[in-house]
């Protein structure tokens, strides 16, 4: 479903209070708990990205926040509307992008575009120039009189993004906006949001892939069995998971595993020990403190090793996912409302 705003809605002013703020909500489907007090806020302008396993309570949270759904506790405003008490307005500024592109299949994808923005209340002439405008913007112009049902599957989901832009919507929802595109296609999904971003639309997203996490959201917010387990920026995040690793190339690769033997003789890799990696010449050191890196680095300027190489990596951001979850990530599978 793809839901639009016109943008008409007053936007919270720099400093002031976040754009989307929630507070202990709740939502039970019978006895599951599919959002059990989840707490958050985004800040104006900006992207967070919402991550957490299967059936966490992802896309029952934007269903919440679009209006589709309502919570049966706690509060939520979006844009300075109250979700519960007032929705009619805060339609009007909020955009969402499903999992899947629901575009009229028959109608052409210009026509689509059109009918969003006379539903909208734009004038004729309004609604026709920003439909040419968002084909133009999403690379449509060529498909603009074809109907979507013979579109690629890139296609529709750029059509369905440039449906969800029509109103200008100050609060984007994107609901894991790229499942089953190719790396192309994301890619350019990725850039048009991040142009959105720079026009000042604040984005709500849930995804799958760690790389878009990476790419797109200034800060996480990771749940879990409807709670809020986790928030920062992915920084933060890596380094609460902790657990860095040195990576160093020696300058005499023949010389890796006498190097990794010194290590493991004097305790200084760690109770998970290090690790050699003979095809990349890499010798791989768990490091837990300051104090063990600088002792690494110091024991084997003592032994005599050429180091022409030497960095330090936080952990990825798949690593920090299941650290903090303790589940697999997988495709989610919402409790339908």
């Amino acid at each position: 479903m793809t839901q639009n705003g016109n943008g008409t809605g007053s936007r919270p002013a720099a400093g002031g209070p976040p754009a989307i703020r929630v507070r202990g909500l709740v939502k039970h489907y019978g006895t599951t708990k599919a959002l059990d007090g989840v707490d958050l806020d985004v800040r104006e302008g900006t992207v967070l990205g919402v991550l957490g396993p299967n059936g966490a309570g992802k896309t029952t949270l934007v269903r919440t926040l679009a209006t589709l759904i309502e919570p049966d506790a706690g509060s939520a405003t979006v844009a300075g509307y109250d979700v519960l008490r007032q929705p009619r307005q805060l339609r009007r500024v909020i955009g969402l992008t499903g999992q899947y592109a629901s575009v009229d299949e028959k109608l052409s994808g210009w026509e689509n575009l059109y009918m969003i923005g006379r539903l909208l209340d734009l004038s004729r002439r309004a609604a026709r120039a920003r439909a040419d405008e968002l084909l133009e913007r999403f690379s449509l112009t060529d498909a603009a009189q074809r109907p979507p049902m013979t579109y690629s599957g890139g296609m529709r989901r750029r059509l369905d993004l440039a449906a969800s832009m029509v109103g200008r919507p100050a609060v984007l929802y994107l609901d894991e906006p790229t499942t089953g595109l190719d790396p192309r296609t994301r890619n350019e999904v990725w850039d048009e949001v991040q142009h959105m971003v720079g026009e000042g639309v604040t984005v709500l997203l849930t995804t799958q892939y760690m790389e878009e996490a990476e790419r797109l959201a200034d800060e996480l917010t990771v749940i879990d069995r409807g709670r809020t387990i986790a928030g920062g920026r992915v920084e933060e995040l890596k380094a609460r998971v902790g657990g860095r690793t040195l990576r160093i190339r020696p300058g005499e690769p023949e010389r890796l595993e006498e190097m990794a033997a010194a290590l493991r003789a004097s305790g200084l890799d760690g109770p998970a020990g290090a690790t050699v990696d003979r095809e990349a010449a890499l010798l791989s050191v768990p490091i837990l403190a300051d104090a063990q890196l600088t002792a690494v680095v110091a024991l084997l300027a003592e032994h005599g090793f050429e180091i022409a190489h030497i960095a330090t990596e936080l952990p990825s951001l798949d690593e920090v996912f299941l650290a903090i979850t303790g589940a697999p990530e997988q495709q989610d599978q919402e409790v339908a409302a």
